[in-house]
């Protein structure tokens, strides 16, 4: 005979409450119902688990033994239903990005997207390997690179500016010409797409012959070294946004050269566009955007590239 799961949990709440009617308008059913379910629970076990007392009812020895067995199970039960009930509710979004965009743009600005969409759960992911979307679960990837990739939806974050900056402890805002550059510690990250001897042409400055450099495979810890006076780094706005505003970063140089490239491109397959998750943080990502460039725009810092 199966086993009675329905009656069992009647039972339980009726003898939790002590009542049928409050029972039954806990389950949202009727009294008569309720009463069936105890009885056939009763044929099931073969022993009374109920017995009236004036005009309510009480439970009988064999029922306070039942309902002390049970108890915590149907607890445990119903905790376990409400706790995957709200994890379902939960939509959970995976987002890769390289560690420098994560750490120095994304993550400040991350609360609001969180704030304003309280039912989406997010795991950020930092690193610059690129997303396998056939074998792995991430919804959206903001990735380095040319945006040349063949076969996923891919739009530009936003166009960056790449500026020489120090620390204001180091050289004063404009202090210096472009030809001065390579007389001074330079600080390379290697994996960026704008490089000194690039600048350097730009610039019209001689290439360094004896270079004075320090090197990181990461953008942003270019970045803190800079601010932390090491030498002159050639970094982006978009990372540095941050540092620029409050000037613990500055350009020391006059009327440096514009270099301008998009070089963090969002990156997801076409079908995950029509995910509501995703719908939701790319219209996020796009109003920040246009916040940061509106900001860029009107900084006295950015408007002298």
């Amino acid at each position: 005979m199966p086993l009675p799961l329905r009656a069992i949990v009647v039972f339980h709440a009726v003898a939790r409450s002590g009542s049928l009617s409050k029972a039954a308008a806990e389950l949202y059913v009727t009294a008569s119902a309720v009463s069936q379910q105890i009885q056939a629970l009763e044929v099931h076990l073969g022993t009374t688990l109920l017995s009236k007392a004036g005009r309510g009812i009480v439970l009988t020895e064999a029922g306070e033994r039942y309902f002390e067995m049970i108890g915590d199970q149907i607890e445990h039960i119903s905790e376990a239903t409400q706790r995957i009930r709200g994890f379902r509710s939960r939509s959970i979004l995976t987002v890769r990005a390289t560690p420098t965009l994560a750490s120095k743009w994304l993550l400040p600005r991350l609360k609001g997207f969180l704030d304003a969409n309280p039912d989406i759960e997010l795991r950020l992911n930092g690193t610059t390997e690129p997303t396998d979307f056939s074998r792995e679960t991430v919804d959206v990837e903001i990735r380095h690179g040319e945006g040349r990739w063949p076969g996923v939806f891919v739009e530009g974050l936003a166009e960056e500016a790449f500026l020489p900056v120090c620390s204001p402890s180091y050289l004063a805002p404009a202090s210096i010409d472009a030809t001065d550059v390579p007389q001074h510690r330079l600080i390379h990250s290697i994996k960026s797409q704008v490089q000194w001897a690039q600048w350097f042409s730009l610039a019209g400055a001689p290439p360094a012959v004896d270079w004075r450099r320090i090197l990181f495979d990461r953008s942003h810890m270019a970045i803190d070294a800079a601010a932390d006076g090491f030498g002159l780094s050639l970094e982006s706005t978009l990372m540095m946004w941050r540092e620029l505003r409050d000037s613990t970063l500055i350009c020391p140089v006059r009327n440096p050269p514009r270099v301008s490239l998009t070089t963090q491109w969002i990156v997801c397959p076409f079908d995950h566009l029509h995910k509501q998750k995703v719908r939701l943080f790319l219209e996020w990502l796009r109003a920040e955007r246009a916040a940061w460039q509106d900001q860029r725009s009107s900084t006295s810092t950015v408007q002298t590239i």
